[in-house]
């Protein structure tokens, strides 16, 4: 056993077992960027040996870190093992991603799946041979089916407020309490989690509170937090599980305490969510969504008591999960899709949510059809060289002139590196420029005359190309590499376009409208998307967006039990496409590569 003491964090963690390092910080809770979740693949995980005896430096270190970054005792944690105390430094601190809390509202009913009555209780007379069961199920017009409400069930005369869901009586309190009527809708992202906190008589939302989802520490993308699972098992699972509830209860308390709101109060939660992260909330094991043929355990929704999975609110608390339509498809998709109205659009729409997985919708002559490609996690910022979340000091945009280069950074700081649209921002601009080829390969310096602005921003140190984007206060570059993490997935998204349209019998130019909904999708400009390659110049101008769907479907459904129903009927119509099967799709995937770089630029 040895003692790791963070000289950065003021904490000690300790070793006890032959893992990485990076495991046994992991478990202790102490943060380290690990995009792969610690396969070796992302270079993200550094820290600094200060004092203390590791294992050598393994090839992969090697290959991600610099001479410089060595000779200073930078290693990657989940490449070493210590063999003695240790002093280190963790080199990243955990920043607050910038979270989208809105969108766009459509028209929709009001009705409560939760009400409030005020009773009336009177003491009944010998002759009326009843119980008060009989009497509050006649006096609300509800079913009572809970034994631990039929133990609370008042005998005193009085006035008293009944809570009703869906025709069941759910709790009995004193007094007039129908004003303190609340719910609360949640969006649970890969990578953020957004809470409303609704007043259900008004419909208002009261307040919003967002924060980073704390199973990040075992991945930054629902694969590799599958991965953790297949490797590790049930440990994993409640891990997993218990990351997200405690970062619920959390934020549920700060909504609650902030607006002075008790938690018994609030009455219903509903969730959208992919299928992953659905099956990761109520602790069921998602292994088999990682592998063929992608049978999740549950599509449909669920309705129990928020205690269930370890909420702390209130016993008759209800958690309502939105209905999903595969292992890809989830609800937070269901939820965008009604949210964009696609059922009620004529001509043809595409929606998509681009992450991580790239979710593509198609409405056409009333049939919807959807498709989910494995972007990856570099449009998030993952798997980029100087790539990182959506947080203070993150380049979001930029412009490459023969002045210079100009950049906006998130918060206004000292910038630290690229987040997803600051990526895409760069490829624009490196396509704008002419620094690719069509293939999306570099150009070479000598390419270029001795007098132009781009030769100057080649860097190539004998291991990797690039174009330096800034040198100081800290070297940002974008890679070879990087562009080709970019390429991956602006081609599996294109293609996934393309799949959708062929199996539909239409051409991109008849499409009528596309949405962009989602976090990243509400921070690419047009000018990215059309720029980047991943949507073809002919439908620039049918580009609109409509921010955090899945936070607005929850937030609906939590308001409107009819349009949870039609939610649940959607999912059930939208016909789910597995890309990898269709004809033709890898030849279609490859010519979806190709960066819109004017043919003249090929000869160079």
């Amino acid at each position: 056993m040895y003692t790791i003491n963070l000289i950065n964090k003021k904490k000690k963690a300790i070793y006890t077992t032959e893992k990485h390092l990076l495991t046994a910080l992991i478990e202790q809770k102490i943060f380290v960027d690990n995009p792969c979740s610690g396969r070796g693949l992302c270079g993200k995980c550094k820290i600094r040996i200060i004092e203390g005896e590791v294992s050598s430096l393994t090839e992969t270190e090697l290959k991600f870190l610099s001479g410089k970054e060595i000779d200073s005792g930078i290693r990657l944690s989940c490449q070493l093992t210590p063999k003695s105390d240790l002093i280190i430094e963790v080199l990243q601190s955990e920043k607050k991603v910038r979270a989208v809390t809105r969108g766009y509202l459509p028209n929709f009913t009001k009705s409560t799946t939760v009400q409030k009555i005020l009773i009336e209780l009177k003491k009944p007379k010998i002759e009326d041979k009843t119980s008060y069961e009989e009497v509050f199920m006649s006096l609300a017009g509800a079913t009572i089916k809970d034994l631990q409400l039929i133990k609370k069930l008042p005998t005193i005369a009085g006035k008293y407020t009944a809570i009703i869901y869906n025709g069941e009586l759910l709790k009995i309190e004193a007094g007039d309490t129908r004003q303190q009527l609340y719910g609360m809708a949640i969006d649970i992202g890969t990578t953020t989690v957004v809470i409303a906190l609704v007043d259900l008589n008004s419909g208002e939302e009261i307040d919003i509170e967002s924060t980073i989802n704390a199973q990040n520490i075992f991945g930054l993308d629902v694969l590799t937090r599958i991965t953790y699972v297949h490797e590790f098992g049930l440990e994993a699972i409640v891990k997993l599980q218990d990351a997200i509830v405690l970062s619920l209860n959390s934020m549920i308390d700060d909504l609650c305490e902030r607006n002075f709101i008790a938690k018994e109060r609030v009455y219903e939660i509903t969730v959208a969510a992919n299928t992953t992260m659905l099956h990761m909330l109520l602790g069921v094991n998602p292994i088999s969504i990682g592998q063929a043929p992608f049978t999740p355990t549950f599509l449909k929704s669920k309705s129990i008591f928020a205690y269930e999975i370890g909420l702390k609110i209130s016993q008759e608390t209800k958690l309502y999960l939105l209905p999903c339509v595969s292992a890809y498809i989830g609800a937070d998709i269901i939820a965008g899709v009604y949210v964009a109205e696609l059922v009620k659009k004529a001509g043809n729409v595409l929606f998509i949510d681009i992450g991580t997985n790239g979710e593509i919708v198609l409405s056409s002559k009333g049939h919807i059809t959807a498709c989910s490609c494995a972007a990856g996690p570099a449009l998030e910022g993952m798997n980029i060289s100087n790539g990182m979340r959506a947080s203070n000091g993150a380049i979001e945009d930029l412009s490459i002139t023969s002045a210079g280069i100009n950049l906006i950074v998130i918060g206004g700081e000292k910038p630290e590196g690229l987040c997803g649209s600051g990526i895409l921002a760069t490829i624009r601009e490196l396509v704008n420029n002419g620094f690719l080829k069509r293939n999306g390969a570099l150009k070479k310096n000598t390419d270029f005359a001795e007098d132009d602005y781009r030769k100057r921003m080649f860097k190539n140190d004998g291991r990797k190309k690039a174009v330096v984007l800034i040198e100081n206060p800290k070297e940002i570059l974008i890679t070879q590499g990087d562009i080709r993490q970019v390429q991956l997935a602006k081609g599996a998204i294109l293609s996934g376009f393309y799949a959708l349209l062929q199996q539909a019998g239409i051409e991109m130019d008849n499409l009528d409208q596309i949405i962009v909904a989602g976090g990243f999708g509400a921070h690419l400009p047009t000018t990215s998307l059309i720029g980047a390659g991943i949507l073809p110049k002919i439908v620039e101008e049918k580009v609109s967006y409509i921010g955090n769907s899945a936070k607005t479907g929850a937030y609906i459904a939590l308001l409107s039990k009819k349009a949870r129903k039609e939610m649940e009927d959607l999912s059930r119509e939208i016909d789910y496409i597995e890309l990898g099967t269709l004809p033709g799709y890898n030849n279609l995937f490859m010519d979806c590569l190709d960066f819109p770089v004017e043919e003249f630029d090929d000869r160079i």
